[in-house]
């Protein structure tokens, strides 16, 4: 498992905070964050490479988190969530199956989005009553 993350140009200093934050707690983490490229484009990078192995997992930030989640959601099987607290995001992995979370700089502080990451990367599907749901969502794009 990996996780994959990506920001714009808003979101570069948080990113760093959260990769060297999940590093430093054991986990793989790859960076396809890429000078000048806006949420469209790094969001993408993000979910490619989480679609390349089925655990892995992706965390995109810019300056709100909104554009990034627009974009993630059009990607035909791609569960994703924007969140700016630790409950909601350890929660969208146990109900909904996300791969990917989406943050604003702007939004969460650094210690709120080291937390959320952290309960992102824990939390873990819960499967059963919560499949049929999953399965609705990945038949919508």
């Amino acid at each position: 498992m990996a996780i994959i993350i990506g920001a714009d140009a808003a979101g570069l200093r948080l990113k760093d905070l959260v990769k060297d934050f999940l590093q430093k707690e054991g986990f793989q983490v790859r960076d396809v964050t890429a000078e000048g490229q806006d949420f469209v484009d790094v969001t993408l990078a993000v979910a490619g490479q989480v679609n390349e192995e089925e655990g892995n997992l992706g965390i995109v930030i810019d300056a709100y988190g909104a554009g990034p989640f627009m974009v993630a959601t059009k990607i035909k099987g791609m569960v994703a969530a924007q969140v700016s607290d630790e409950r909601s995001a350890y929660m969208t992995r146990g109900h909904n199956n996300s791969r990917i979370i989406t943050m604003g700089a702007e939004i969460v502080g650094d210690e709120l989005a080291k937390n959320i990451a952290k309960g992102f990367v824990n939390g873990k599907y819960d499967g059963g009553r919560h499949q049929i749901r999953v399965d609705m969502l990945n038949k919508m794009c």
